[in-house]
């Protein structure tokens, strides 16, 4: 059998592009100046997100707005983030497929529809730890209270359906620091296991910046994204993806090709590895 050599061919099929959004394709102005980002001048921002008063949050630079339309054009986007269903309609760019939200806990079909087959996956998941959940939070939220603490306390739930009935569930634990003191989140992620029985049997902690995140271990995003590839993805149609944080990395290597922006945590990491 001869192996025939590569033809171009003009009918394009299009690659998935699995992508991270914040801090990947864009950030806040702190960040932009931090990073010194090229093709930032305020002519060139593009607005991305706004905040909960509707003002803009993150910018997009020339080059991160050509980018991201390029991926319009040219493959079919997939969002994998952080962001809640409340906190990705904050984001003011165009979607149209799979969304992956909240680490991995939420996928909303091109529609916008709730995966119903995940979500009661993640029921049976999640249910279980409830009273660890609320356990933590109410720990975190008493200690939010007094004048000494800096810490910001956040708890992301929703709504998640078990085959019968909706049911509200906390997902995960999101702790900022008001002064910005990562070092502060650093050395609270080190005293978590202490603070509950069998914690790192039941949860993992990620910590980027100015965001503590406290995670059931079966709300990752390469769950989420391995669950699509198994299910409902194209085999035949390749793969790539860029996420910035070392919690992104576990996603992107399940993909033909990963990546990364010249910045954040992923990038530090690896620069720090190579001197």
């Amino acid at each position: 059998m001869t192996t025939p050599f590569f033809q171009a061919n003009p009918d394009i099929l299009k690659p998935y592009a699995l992508m991270d959004l914040d801090d990947t394709l864009f950030q806040t102005q702190r960040k932009i100046d931090a990073w010194d980002l090229p093709t930032t001048e305020p002519e060139n921002l593009v607005c991305a997100t706004v905040n909960k008063q509707g003002e803009p949050l993150s910018f997009m630079s020339q080059r991160q707005a050509t980018f991201f339309n390029w991926l319009l054009n040219s493959t079919e986007l997939i969002i994998v983030t952080a962001r809640d269903r409340s906190e990705i309609k904050r984001v003011k760019l165009p979607f149209d497929s799979w969304q992956v939200l909240t680490h991995g806990a939420i996928i909303l079909t091109a529609d916008g529809q709730l995966l119903s087959e995940w979500q009661q996956h993640m029921y049976s998941k999640l249910a279980p730890l409830q009273d660890k959940l609320n356990q933590l939070s109410e720990m975190f939220a008493s200690h939010s209270k007094s004048e000494q603490s800096h810490l910001v306390f956040t708890p992301h739930i929703d709504s998640f359906n078990n085959g019968s009935v909706d049911k509200e569930l906390t997902i995960y634990l999101a702790i900022k620091h008001a002064q910005k003191d990562h070092q502060a989140l650093v050395d609270l992620a080190a005293k978590l296991p202490t603070l509950i029985r069998d914690f790192e049997q039941d949860f993992y902690v990620h910590v980027n910046a100015n965001n503590l995140a406290i995670l059931p271990h079966a709300v990752h995003k390469r769950h989420a994204v391995q669950f699509l590839l198994d299910n409902h993805l194209d085999s035949p149609r390749p793969s790539f993806g860029f996420g910035d944080s070392l919690a992104d990395l576990p996603f992107l290597q399940l993909l033909d090709w990963y990546g990364m922006p010249n910045h954040g945590q992923l990038h530090e990491r690896l620069s720090s590895q190579s001197c």
